[in-house]
Protein backbone atom coordinates (compact mmCIF):
# COMPACT_ATOMS: atom_id res chain seq x y z
CA UNK A 1 0.00 0.00 0.00
CA UNK A 2 1.12 3.68 -1.06
CA UNK A 3 2.09 5.66 1.62
CA UNK A 4 -0.36 8.61 2.12
CA UNK A 5 1.81 11.91 2.03
CA UNK A 6 1.31 14.54 4.73
CA UNK A 7 -0.78 17.37 4.14
CA UNK A 8 0.61 20.83 3.46
CA UNK A 9 -0.31 21.96 7.53
CA UNK A 10 1.93 19.15 8.81
CA UNK A 11 5.28 20.30 7.12
CA UNK A 12 7.64 22.45 9.18
CA UNK A 13 10.82 24.18 8.60
CA UNK A 14 14.24 22.25 9.71
CA UNK A 15 15.82 23.32 13.08
CA UNK A 16 18.68 25.88 12.48
CA UNK A 17 18.84 28.95 14.80
CA UNK A 18 22.05 30.02 16.45
CA UNK A 19 19.94 29.18 19.98
CA UNK A 20 19.13 25.86 18.57
CA UNK A 21 22.52 24.74 18.34
CA UNK A 22 23.14 26.26 21.73
CA UNK A 23 20.95 23.85 23.66
CA UNK A 24 21.85 21.11 21.54
CA UNK A 25 25.67 21.79 21.92
CA UNK A 26 25.09 22.17 25.85
CA UNK A 27 22.96 19.48 26.28
CA UNK A 28 25.89 16.77 24.53
CA UNK A 29 28.09 18.38 26.79
CA UNK A 30 26.38 17.69 29.89
CA UNK A 31 25.63 13.93 28.42
CA UNK A 32 21.50 14.88 28.55
CA UNK A 33 19.05 13.54 26.48
CA UNK A 34 16.47 15.66 25.30
CA UNK A 35 12.91 14.13 24.24
CA UNK A 36 12.72 16.56 21.62
CA UNK A 37 15.02 14.69 19.41
CA UNK A 38 14.37 10.91 20.96
CA UNK A 39 10.85 11.12 20.13
CA UNK A 40 11.48 13.20 17.00
CA UNK A 41 9.20 15.95 17.74
CA UNK A 42 8.46 18.61 14.55
CA UNK A 43 8.63 21.32 16.50
CA UNK A 44 12.05 21.23 18.32
CA UNK A 45 13.05 24.16 16.21
CA UNK A 46 10.40 26.21 17.35
CA UNK A 47 11.18 25.31 20.87
CA UNK A 48 14.68 24.87 21.13
CA UNK A 49 14.76 28.17 18.70
CA UNK A 50 12.72 30.05 21.28
CA UNK A 51 15.15 28.62 24.08
CA UNK A 52 12.18 25.87 25.38
CA UNK A 53 13.63 22.18 25.76
CA UNK A 54 12.52 19.02 27.50
CA UNK A 55 14.86 17.25 29.68
CA UNK A 56 14.20 13.36 29.62
CA UNK A 57 16.26 11.66 32.46
CA UNK A 58 17.09 8.23 33.56
CA UNK A 59 18.26 7.58 30.48
CA UNK A 60 17.72 7.61 26.76
CA UNK A 61 16.22 3.61 26.58
CA UNK A 62 13.19 2.63 27.95
CA UNK A 63 12.07 -0.66 29.12
CA UNK A 64 8.61 -0.52 27.49
CA UNK A 65 8.22 -0.73 23.43
CA UNK A 66 4.79 1.61 22.53
CA UNK A 67 4.20 1.20 18.95
CA UNK A 68 3.59 4.56 18.31
CA UNK A 69 7.22 5.82 20.09
CA UNK A 70 10.14 6.39 18.57
CA UNK A 71 12.30 5.70 21.71
CA UNK A 72 15.01 2.83 22.34
CA UNK A 73 13.94 -0.30 23.82
CA UNK A 74 15.48 -2.38 26.43
CA UNK A 75 14.58 -5.06 29.22
CA UNK A 76 17.80 -3.67 31.33
CA UNK A 77 19.27 -0.36 29.89
CA UNK A 78 22.09 1.21 31.49
CA UNK A 79 22.23 2.08 34.86
CA UNK A 80 20.91 5.66 36.19
CA UNK A 81 23.79 8.45 36.18
CA UNK A 82 24.04 9.36 39.56
CA UNK A 83 25.40 13.05 38.46
CA UNK A 84 22.21 13.35 35.91
CA UNK A 85 20.08 14.99 38.18
CA UNK A 86 22.51 17.81 39.16
CA UNK A 87 23.79 18.01 35.22
CA UNK A 88 20.01 18.59 34.38
CA UNK A 89 19.54 21.49 36.79
CA UNK A 90 22.58 22.72 35.73
CA UNK A 91 21.54 22.80 31.97
CA UNK A 92 18.52 24.70 33.06
CA UNK A 93 20.24 27.08 35.00
CA UNK A 94 22.39 28.13 32.33
CA UNK A 95 19.64 28.45 29.79
CA UNK A 96 18.00 30.64 32.56
CA UNK A 97 14.50 28.97 31.44
CA UNK A 98 11.34 30.17 32.88
CA UNK A 99 9.15 27.46 32.41
CA UNK A 100 10.76 23.24 31.82
CA UNK A 101 9.81 20.43 31.32
CA UNK A 102 11.52 17.23 32.87
CA UNK A 103 10.17 13.95 31.37
CA UNK A 104 11.69 10.09 31.24
CA UNK A 105 11.57 7.04 29.77
CA UNK A 106 10.03 4.35 31.71
CA UNK A 107 12.47 2.24 34.21
CA UNK A 108 10.21 -1.26 35.32
CA UNK A 109 13.91 -2.39 35.98
CA UNK A 110 14.34 0.05 38.90
CA UNK A 111 13.03 -0.53 42.46
CA UNK A 112 10.68 2.49 42.49
CA UNK A 113 10.58 3.02 38.72
CA UNK A 114 13.19 5.56 39.04
CA UNK A 115 10.85 7.90 41.07
CA UNK A 116 13.49 8.65 43.72
CA UNK A 117 15.98 10.14 40.66
CA UNK A 118 13.24 11.73 39.45
CA UNK A 119 12.34 13.78 42.79
CA UNK A 120 16.15 14.57 42.68
CA UNK A 121 16.28 16.42 39.39
CA UNK A 122 13.11 18.33 40.83
CA UNK A 123 15.01 19.07 43.94
CA UNK A 124 18.31 19.79 42.06
CA UNK A 125 16.64 22.19 39.43
CA UNK A 126 14.86 23.75 42.77
CA UNK A 127 17.98 24.52 44.48
CA UNK A 128 19.82 25.86 41.13
CA UNK A 129 17.30 27.42 39.21
CA UNK A 130 14.53 28.66 41.84
CA UNK A 131 12.65 30.34 39.40
CA UNK A 132 11.96 28.11 36.92
CA UNK A 133 8.55 26.69 36.74
CA UNK A 134 8.62 23.17 36.62
CA UNK A 135 6.57 20.46 34.76
CA UNK A 136 7.24 16.65 35.07
CA UNK A 137 5.93 13.92 32.31
CA UNK A 138 6.12 10.92 34.89
CA UNK A 139 5.67 7.15 34.00
CA UNK A 140 2.76 5.47 35.45
CA UNK A 141 5.66 3.57 38.00
CA UNK A 142 3.60 0.26 37.44
CA UNK A 143 0.63 2.09 39.48
CA UNK A 144 2.66 2.15 42.75
CA UNK A 145 0.74 5.56 44.59
CA UNK A 146 4.33 5.33 47.52
CA UNK A 147 6.29 5.68 44.43
CA UNK A 148 4.30 8.69 42.88
CA UNK A 149 3.99 10.72 46.39
CA UNK A 150 7.94 11.01 46.17
CA UNK A 151 7.61 12.90 42.97
CA UNK A 152 4.49 14.76 44.22
CA UNK A 153 5.99 15.91 47.39
CA UNK A 154 9.22 17.28 45.61
CA UNK A 155 6.47 20.16 44.79
CA UNK A 156 6.70 20.52 40.46
CA UNK A 157 3.63 23.15 39.77
CA UNK A 158 2.41 20.46 36.92
CA UNK A 159 2.51 16.55 37.09
CA UNK A 160 1.47 15.09 33.61
CA UNK A 161 0.91 11.73 32.65
CA UNK A 162 -0.26 10.80 29.26
CA UNK A 163 -3.34 8.57 28.27
CA UNK A 164 -1.87 8.37 24.47
CA UNK A 165 -4.97 7.47 23.23
CA UNK A 166 -8.81 5.86 23.55
CA UNK A 167 -9.26 2.80 25.63
CA UNK A 168 -9.79 0.36 22.71
CA UNK A 169 -6.73 1.31 21.42
CA UNK A 170 -4.73 1.51 24.31
CA UNK A 171 -3.14 -2.19 23.26
CA UNK A 172 -1.82 -2.05 20.65
CA UNK A 173 -0.80 1.49 20.88
CA UNK A 174 0.65 1.59 24.42
CA UNK A 175 3.20 -1.16 25.69
CA UNK A 176 1.08 -4.50 27.56
CA UNK A 177 2.40 -3.15 30.84
CA UNK A 178 0.76 0.51 30.54
CA UNK A 179 -2.98 0.78 30.99
CA UNK A 180 -6.20 3.35 30.50
CA UNK A 181 -6.97 2.43 34.38
CA UNK A 182 -3.54 2.61 35.33
CA UNK A 183 -3.25 6.26 34.01
CA UNK A 184 -6.38 7.63 34.92
CA UNK A 185 -6.08 6.41 38.91
CA UNK A 186 -2.22 8.29 39.00
CA UNK A 187 -3.88 11.29 37.72
CA UNK A 188 -6.58 10.73 40.42
CA UNK A 189 -3.90 10.40 43.21
CA UNK A 190 -1.85 12.87 42.44
CA UNK A 191 -5.36 15.12 43.60
CA UNK A 192 -5.79 12.85 46.43
CA UNK A 193 -2.33 13.24 47.45
CA UNK A 194 -2.15 16.88 46.86
CA UNK A 195 -5.40 18.54 46.04
CA UNK A 196 -3.11 21.86 44.94
CA UNK A 197 -0.90 20.31 42.40
CA UNK A 198 -2.07 20.88 38.68
CA UNK A 199 -2.04 18.09 36.14
CA UNK A 200 -2.02 17.07 32.45
CA UNK A 201 -2.60 14.71 30.28
CA UNK A 202 -2.18 14.09 26.10
CA UNK A 203 -3.98 12.55 23.23
CA UNK A 204 -3.05 11.57 19.97
CA UNK A 205 -5.71 11.11 17.20
CA UNK A 206 -5.29 9.51 13.38
CA UNK A 207 -5.11 6.05 14.91
CA UNK A 208 -8.45 4.85 14.08
CA UNK A 209 -10.60 6.02 17.15
CA UNK A 210 -13.77 7.36 16.55
CA UNK A 211 -15.20 10.94 17.43
CA UNK A 212 -16.99 9.41 20.24
CA UNK A 213 -14.38 7.28 21.66
CA UNK A 214 -12.34 10.78 21.80
CA UNK A 215 -14.84 12.39 23.13
CA UNK A 216 -15.04 9.66 26.30
CA UNK A 217 -11.24 10.13 26.67
CA UNK A 218 -11.69 13.45 27.24
CA UNK A 219 -14.48 12.50 29.75
CA UNK A 220 -12.21 10.43 31.57
CA UNK A 221 -9.38 12.29 32.08
CA UNK A 222 -11.44 15.35 33.28
CA UNK A 223 -13.44 13.41 35.68
CA UNK A 224 -10.03 12.40 37.55
CA UNK A 225 -9.42 15.99 37.50
CA UNK A 226 -6.89 16.68 34.99
CA UNK A 227 -6.12 21.18 34.57
CA UNK A 228 -4.41 20.83 30.67
CA UNK A 229 -4.71 18.62 27.95
CA UNK A 230 -2.94 18.27 24.78
CA UNK A 231 -4.13 16.65 21.84
CA UNK A 232 -2.26 16.14 18.50
CA UNK A 233 -1.69 14.24 15.45
CA UNK A 234 0.10 10.98 15.55
CA UNK A 235 3.06 10.69 12.98
CA UNK A 236 4.91 7.21 12.12
CA UNK A 237 8.38 7.59 13.52
CA UNK A 238 9.56 4.35 10.88
CA UNK A 239 7.81 1.69 9.19
CA UNK A 240 8.29 -0.74 12.49
CA UNK A 241 6.30 1.66 14.06
CA UNK A 242 1.85 1.73 13.93
CA UNK A 243 1.01 3.25 10.53
CA UNK A 244 -1.27 6.67 10.80
CA UNK A 245 -4.93 5.49 10.03
CA UNK A 246 -6.14 9.35 9.24
CA UNK A 247 -4.65 12.74 8.68
CA UNK A 248 -7.05 14.91 11.30
CA UNK A 249 -8.02 18.57 9.80
CA UNK A 250 -7.05 21.33 11.72
CA UNK A 251 -10.83 22.18 11.91
CA UNK A 252 -11.06 19.32 13.80
CA UNK A 253 -8.45 20.30 16.21
CA UNK A 254 -10.19 23.31 16.63
CA UNK A 255 -13.42 21.56 17.75
CA UNK A 256 -12.11 19.29 20.15
CA UNK A 257 -10.42 22.43 21.76
CA UNK A 258 -13.71 23.94 21.78
CA UNK A 259 -15.26 21.37 23.24
CA UNK A 260 -12.61 19.90 25.83
CA UNK A 261 -13.14 23.72 27.03
CA UNK A 262 -16.57 23.29 27.32
CA UNK A 263 -15.94 20.18 29.72
CA UNK A 264 -14.13 22.32 32.09
CA UNK A 265 -10.34 21.65 31.04
CA UNK A 266 -8.03 25.12 32.51
CA UNK A 267 -6.84 24.93 29.05
CA UNK A 268 -6.66 22.22 26.05
CA UNK A 269 -4.03 22.99 23.18
CA UNK A 270 -5.41 20.93 20.26
CA UNK A 271 -3.80 20.85 16.77
CA UNK A 272 -1.61 18.64 13.92
CA UNK A 273 1.50 19.31 15.71
CA UNK A 274 0.59 19.41 19.18
CA UNK A 275 2.75 17.85 21.18
CA UNK A 276 2.79 16.79 25.29
CA UNK A 277 4.99 18.94 25.50
CA UNK A 278 3.89 22.63 23.63
CA UNK A 279 5.57 25.61 23.94
CA UNK A 280 2.38 27.44 23.61
CA UNK A 281 0.94 25.34 26.21
CA UNK A 282 3.60 26.07 28.35
CA UNK A 283 3.40 29.79 28.21
CA UNK A 284 -0.22 29.19 28.69
CA UNK A 285 0.39 27.14 31.86
CA UNK A 286 3.40 29.68 33.37
CA UNK A 287 0.95 32.96 33.03
CA UNK A 288 -1.86 30.57 34.28
CA UNK A 289 0.64 29.62 37.57
CA UNK A 290 1.51 33.02 37.92
CA UNK A 291 -2.25 34.54 37.98
CA UNK A 292 -2.94 31.72 40.77
CA UNK A 293 -0.17 32.78 42.85
CA UNK A 294 -1.42 36.11 42.62
CA UNK A 295 -4.61 35.82 43.81
CA UNK A 296 -3.63 33.26 46.73
CA UNK A 297 -1.13 35.82 48.07
CA UNK A 298 -4.24 38.36 47.68
CA UNK A 299 -6.44 36.16 49.79
CA UNK A 300 -3.49 35.64 52.20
Amino acid sequence: MTKAPKPPWLKVRMPGSPRYHEIKGRARQLKLSTVCEEARCPNIGECWGGGTATFMVMGDTCTRGCRFCAVKTARFPAALDPDEPTNVAMAIAEMELDYVVITSVDRDDVADGGASHFARCITETRRLAPSTKIEVLIPDFRGEVEHLRKVVEAGPEVIAQNLETVKRLTHPVRDRKASYETTLEMLRQIKVLDPTRLTKSSLMVGLGETDDEMLEAMRDLRAVGVDFLTIGQYLQPTQKHLAVESFVRPERFAELERLGLEMGYAYVASGPLVRSSYKAGEFFISRYLDQHRAQTTHQG
